[in-house]
C-alpha cells in the first residue's frame, strides 16, 4: 500500500477512528485503526466489538491499494506533532513508513486481515434525522442511563421509530429523560419488533464523534444491531438484550397538578449554591414553592446548612419537595441558560416532570423521602 495524504484530514479522521479503539483488550488488534485504501476511496476502521466505525478520508491520492493497521498511540502522536502539511504512507508485512519532507517514522506492523470487518451501510430502509437534532437526542437521554444495572436494559437508549418521528428514552429506575425529533422514514422503516435499545456506551461514542458539518443522520434498526451514517462515516453497534421499562407509565397524567415555569440560568445557578451543603451521603435538596418564591435549602452536619431563595410566579399552597441534586443537574447541563422549563408538581410525594420545546423533550425526576439523611 502506498498513499500521499494532508496531515490534517488524516489527522481528523483519525482521531474519530480512534475514539472506538479500546485502551485495553484481550486482542491486541483491536488497539490499532485499520486503514484500507482502494482505487477509489480510503476508509479508516476503529472497534471493541461492540461498537465500531469505519470514517472516510479526505485529501488523499491512493498510489497503491492496501492496507494497513496503525497503533493508536503512536501514529496518532505522529500526526499531530508532525508539521508537514502531506505526508506518504508505505505499509507492508513488516510495517509502515510514514515520510515527510524532514522527517521518517517506521512503525512494527501486523497482520491488516487479524483486525475484525466493521459492517458497512447497505440498508435501503432507514429513518432519515437532522443530525444537530440526532446529536441533541443522544445528549438528553444518555447522562439518564444506568450503565452497571442488570435491572431490565437501564444500560442503554431505547429508540423508537414512527413513520415521522424517532423518540428516545433513557431511565435508571430513579428519574427519565424522553426526546421526540422530526424524521422521515424511508422505505417503511419502523425498527424490529424487538426494543431496539442501543448501549450507552455506544450512544455516547457516536454523539462525540459527530461533526458539526454533519447534516444528517441515517439510522438503520435491525434484530441485534443498529447502523447510523452520516455523510462522513458508518457506526455500528450492537443492541442491549432485555425488556426496557413501560416508560409511558411513567409520565403521570394530570389534571389539577401546578405548572411553574423556570429559567434554566437562574434555576441551576441556585442549584449549584444550595448544593454546596450537600455530600455523597446526603444528595437531597428541599425544593419549598410558597408566596411567589422557590426556596432551596440542604443541610449536612459535616458541612453545615445552605439557603437559597429564587423568585417565581407562585400563589397556590406550599409544596416542599425533596429532590437529588445531582439529576437535576444533568438535566440542566444539556440545556442553554435562556431556555425555560415547565415544572409540573402534584405534591412532595409524586414525581417532579420538567417539559422543554413544547413537550418534545421531557424529564421525570422521583422525590426522595423527607424522613431519609439521603
Amino acid at each position: 500500500m502506498k498513499i500521499q495524504c494532508q496531515r490534517d484530514k488524516l489527522f481528523s479522521a483519525f482521531q474519530t477512528a480512534a475514539m472506538f479503539a479500546p485502551s485495553r483488550s484481550p486482542k491486541a488488534i483491536l488497539q490499532n485503526v485499520k486503514l484500507i485504501a482502494t482505487k477509489d476511496d480510503v476508509t479508516l476502521m476503529g472497534t471493541d466489538m461492540e461498537v465500531g466505525v469505519r470514517v472516510l478520508v479526505e485529501g488523499v491520492e491512493v498510489q497503491t491499494p492496501g492496507s494497513a493497521v496503525l497503533p493508536v498511540g503512536n501514529f496518532g502522536a505522529i500526526l499531530r506533532e508532525s508539521t508537514d502539511d502531506v505526508l506518504n504512507l508505505t505499509a507492508d508485512a513488516n510495517g509502515t513508513v510514514i515520510t515527510g519532507s524532514r522527517s521518517e517514522f517506521k512503525l512494527p506492523g501486523a497482520d491488516p486481515d487479524e483486525f475484525p470487518n466493521v459492517a458497512g451501510f447497505e440498508a435501503t430502509a432507514f429513518h432519515n434525522i437532522a443530525a444537530p437534532a440526532f446529536k441533541e437526542m443522544i445528549l438528553r437521554t444518555e447522562f439518564a442511563t444506568e450503565v452497571e444495572s442488570s435491572r431490565y436494559a437501564l444500560g442503554g437508549v431505547l429508540m423508537e421509530f414512527e413513520p415521522a418521528k424517532i423518540t428516545a428514552v433513557g431511565t435508571d429506575g430513579r428519574r427519565l429523560a424522553r426526546m421526540m425529533a422530526p424524521a422521515e422514514s424511508v422505505e417503511g422503516h419502523k425498527g424490529p419488533e424487538s426494543n431496539t435499545i442501543v448501549r450507552t456506551q455506544s450512544m455516547r461514542l457516536i454523539g462525540r464523534a459527530l461533526s458539526d458539518s454533519d447534516e444528517f443522520v441515517h439510522i438503520a434498526a435491525r434484530a441485534n444491531d443498529v447502523l447510523i451514517r452520516t455523510p462522513r462515516a458508518t457506526f455500528y453497534s450492537r443492541l442491549v438484550e432485555g425488556r426496557f421499562p413501560r416508560w409511558r407509565d411513567v409520565f403521570p397524567q394530570r389534571t389539577d397538578s401546578i405548572k411553574l415555569n423556570l429559567t434554566v440560568g437562574p434555576f441551576h445557578t441556585a442549584l449549584k449554591q444550595a448544593a454546596i451543603a450537600c455530600n455523597n451521603d446526603s444528595r437531597g435538596i428541599d425544593c419549598t414553592l410558597a408566596n411567589g418564591t422557590l426556596v432551596l435549602a440542604a443541610a449536612t452536619a459535616d458541612i453545615g446548612q445552605a439557603r437559597v431563595e429564587m423568585p417565581i410566579a407562585y400563589d397556590a399552597e406550599p409544596i416542599v419537595v425533596r429532590l437529588d441534586h445531582r439529576f437535576l443537574t444533568d438535566f440542566l447541563k444539556v440545556l442553554s441558560p435562556e431556555q425555560v422549563v415547565t415544572l409540573d408538581i402534584e405534591n412532595g410525594e409524586t414525581a417532579a416532570v420538567f417539559t422543554v420545546d413544547d413537550g418534545n423533550y421531557g424529564y421525570v425526576v422521583m422525590p426522595l423521602s423527607r424522613d431519609s439523611a439521603n
